[in-house]
């Protein structure tokens, strides 16, 4: 039997809500303002508080110039505006970590973005390249609700059940033990861009799947590939067994651990009939959305392929997205022919990505202008063995 040991709620789920506001307004303020949000923020040398968004603007981009070809910045899009226009390159998970995979000049690998994002970049990377979160407090609230000692004994439990007769997937919203875990257990890592592919790569072998964290992604992905709602089951670690009983796990196609996207599940089905009769808007989600919302929407996908159906759109179109509300501003700010707006009339921001203040950057930048490696994020080498694994077969797909 799968005895469960304490499960308790991630900081950054309770903190979510200190940085919604009514007001579009999301222009950095100082980081001394900033810090009195009350969030959990990384300590930082007193001297960057107080600069003003201009000051730090200037010396990010001297700095970038004295480091060269020896530094790359990797900017996730739900950064704010003030830290990706420094990125070398922008993207989904799924892009920056085929990017990341890809860097072999810079001897610095900076990632604005989350800690699950900055460890697969680390894998992904050449031993002798050094990869830099600026802001070790950015985690992810999602990854965090699948602790590893968690999901590995919740894992060897069902694979017993089964005989082995399961598969093990985890989203890239995941840490690196847990895709170490997918990788040593003839499973894979996947993003919302090519989950039904990952998916479908173990159902043609006749294989059930346990996916990890997101239950959302999982059962949207599950229903788009025709299999019916009831052979979806979610795992619950807060219970005993999961909350599910033999009959459940023999009976069902796909396991979902209880993870779920603060940002995302804000989002509700009357928001999106809203958009569509009052404005006459076409309606895209992320897969990360609870389904009744996926159900009502237009179109539903990836965060580049968001971008991507947003942007070759006809003129004078109308969209209303379920979304990180930094990506729809910009959306809006670089499609000024269109109506784009954020189905949530309150401001949201990511609150683990918001941790990536522009004066965290300069501090990292400072750093390494000076010799100083600051906020390196490592991976062990036994981790980075099995998870490269997961991770080469997702690049695969």
């Amino acid at each position: 039997m799968y005895s469960k040991r304490k499960v308790s709620i991630p900081v950054t789920e309770l903190e979510q809500a200190f940085f919604c506001r009514l007001d579009d307004n999301l222009r950095s303020k100082t980081l001394e303002e900033e810090f009195k949000s009350g969030v959990k923020w990384q300590k930082i040398p007193t001297r960057y508080l107080k600069m003003k968004p201009q000051e730090i603007e200037d010396e990010i981009i001297r700095l970038k110039s004295v480091l060269g070809t020896k530094l790359f910045i990797l900017g996730h899009h739900y950064q704010r505006e003030e830290v990706i226009k420094f990125a070398d390159v922008t993207g989904d998970s799924f892009k920056l970590s085929v990017e990341a995979s890809k860097v072999r000049q810079a001897d610095y690998v900076v990632f604005c973005g989350v800690h699950f994002m900055a460890e697969t970049a680390d894998i992904l990377t050449s031993p002798e390249q050094k990869v830099i979160l600026p802001n070790l407090s950015a985690g992810c609230s999602m990854a965090d609700m699948a602790p590893f000692d968690d999901v590995e004994d919740a894992w060897n439990f069902v694979s017993k059940e089964l005989d082995g007769l399961i598969a093990p997937i985890t989203y890239m919203n995941s840490s690196a033990a847990i895709k170490a875990l997918c990788g040593e257990n003839d499973g894979i890592v996947c993003t919302s861009s090519n989950a039904r592919k990952a998916f479908q790569k173990f159902l043609d072998k006749g294989k059930k799947i346990f996916f990890f964290p997101d239950q959302h992604l999982g059962r949207n992905t599950a229903i788009s590939l025709g299999i019916n709602e009831s052979q979806t089951k979610v795992w619950n670690p807060f219970k005993i067994n999961g909350g599910l009983s033999h009959n459940d796990i023999r009976n069902s196609k796909v396991l979902l651990w209880q993870g779920h996207c603060s940002v995302h599940t804000r989002f509700t089905k009357d928001q999106v009939l809203d958009a569509k009769s009052d404005k006459n808007a076409k309606v895209v989600v992320h897969p990360e959305c609870t389904n009744d919302v996926v159900r009502e929407a237009d179109y539903v996908g990836s965060t580049e392929y968001i971008i991507d159906i947003v942007s070759n759109s006809d003129s004078g179109s109308v969209w209303g997205i379920g979304t990180e509300i930094n990506l729809v501003k910009r959306l809006a700010m670089n499609n000024p022919d269109k109506d784009i707006f954020c189905l949530d009339p309150i401001v949201c921001p990511c609150a683990t990505m918001y941790r990536i203040h522009p004066a965290y950057l300069l501090w990292v930048l400072d750093g390494l202008a000076a010799g100083l490696v600051i906020n390196q994020v490592s991976v062990k080498e036994s981790t980075i063995l099995n998870a490269k694994v997961a991770l080469e077969r997702m690049l695969e797909l």
